[in-house]
């Protein structure tokens, strides 16, 4: 085997782990207590000891599948625009941060306050980029009310962190249906 198919086998054991820990990090609807890191390397299909070159900690992992799901989040918004007038590509794309955030909320939990911080700091330019793209495709079309930025749909959208798990799936949506209907001109 090459350098070249060894760094190959690596990527993809890398990006098996990040998805089989965001897999079950969705189905436990963000609880970082029932992640199990012999279970995401089982469903990962790599042994612990591959788990662990790639992440030594849990916590790195968790920085990880944070890392994937923003960029899933950023990546979207180009197709979403060339496939919908802008406000629906806004809506479905925060349909999308609903999940996304659930995801972060357990990661967030999870991950110590200064490393947070600086995950944070690093990566949370490309979201507001992405949201601003949103926005301004919504107000050069004439459906998205002015005087509105990436910051203020954000602020609002931090209300989610204060929904109780037990009542996400009844009032995340709502939520986001509100911040729409709250940036359509009038």
């Amino acid at each position: 085997m090459t350098g070249r198919e060894r760094r190959s086998d690596a990527a993809a054991n890398r990006d098996r782990i990040v998805e089989a820990a965001r897999a079950e990090l969705s189905r436990s609807n963000g609880a970082i207590a029932e992640l199990k890191l012999h279970g995401i390397a089982k469903s990962a299909g790599v042994g612990q000891g591959t788990l662990y070159r790639h992440f030594p900690t849990r916590e790195h992992l968790l920085a990880e599948v944070y890392r994937h799901e923003l960029t899933q989040l950023v990546d979207a918004v180009a197709p979403l625009l060339a496939e919908h007038p802008p406000l629906r590509a806004l809506n479905r794309w925060l349909a999308r941060v609903v999940e996304y955030a659930r995801v972060k909320r357990g990661v967030m939990a999870a991950i110590e306050a200064s490393a947070w911080q600086d995950l944070y700091l690093d990566q949370h330019h490309r979201l507001d980029e992405a949201l601003g793209a949103l926005l301004d495709a919504g107000k050069a079309a004439g459906e998205v009310r002015d005087g509105v930025d990436a910051t203020d749909v954000i602020l609002l959208l931090g209300a989610l962190s204060r929904v109780p798990e037990s009542e996400w799936d009844a009032r995340a949506g709502t939520i986001v249906t509100v911040i729409v209907d709250g940036l359509r001109v009038r």
